[in-house]
């Protein structure tokens, strides 16, 4: 077998998985959705409102699309990559803070909370690492970790103040403005620190797909 038909069938092997992962984590997303409809909670603004389900449907997009990327034999545009490093950040905040501060399943089955919160943020962060089909981030785009989180925030937060749903107890307005303030602090330091973590493995050339030298992204 020669190196580039080896290579070729790593790529078909890992886009099919993409596909697959992402595929699945879709569906659970929507089934998890029609058990809330079931109940009587089926607001769609309440489920899609927790940060968890929307980063998991996020990630579960962009890495389905890279994986038909590898499939067709097309480089991963800079623009890919730089929102699969944004989302993938958000994903290991989802994980450690949940798994660290929150735990629990909530509402959801204890098997589709470890899906979300565990499995899945572990696979996409993996890879990440491992696969070296995306360009190197470059540290002046670090920033644009931020915006997306910062308007979940801001919604989460008005919400709160009008209607009195937030989709997480340490966001609740009773709590007061200072518990509120450093909360939000928090979840932003946690996000610029996976956001360097993120960016600094796009350096990584890779394990299963080796890159080669690219202008970052």
């Amino acid at each position: 077998m020669t190196p580039r038909s080896a290579r070729r069938r790593a790529e078909v092997a890992i886009g099919v998985g993409r596909v697959a992962t992402s595929g699945a984590v879709v569906a659970l997303l929507g089934l998890a959705y029609l058990d809330r409809i079931a109940v009587g909670d089926g607001n769609p603004f309440d489920y899609f409102g927790y940060f968890t389900n929307q980063t998991n449907l996020v990630v579960s997009v962009l890495l389905g699309t890279s994986g038909l990327l590898l499939l067709l034999e097309r480089p991963v545009p800079p623009w890919l990559a730089t929102a699969r490093g944004v989302a993938t950040a958000c994903l290991l905040v989802v994980a450690v803070i949940y798994n660290g501060l929150i735990p629990g399943t909530g509402t959801a089955p204890a098997w589709v909370s470890a899906v979300l919160h565990v499995a899945f943020p572990l696979v996409a962060f993996l890879d990440w690492v491992l696969v070296g089909d995306r360009p190197r981030l470059a540290w002046r785009s670090w920033w644009i970790v931020l915006p997306y989180p910062v308007v979940w925030l801001a919604v989460v937060l008005v919400r709160g103040a009008t209607d009195g749903w937030v989709p997480y107890g340490f966001l609740l307005p009773e709590r007061g403005l200072v518990s509120l303030l450093v909360h939000c602090v928090v979840l932003l330091v946690a996000l610029v620190a996976a956001g360097a973590v993120v960016w600094a493995t796009s350096r990584f050339r890779g394990t299963l797909l080796r890159r080669g030298p690219q202008v970052p992204a």
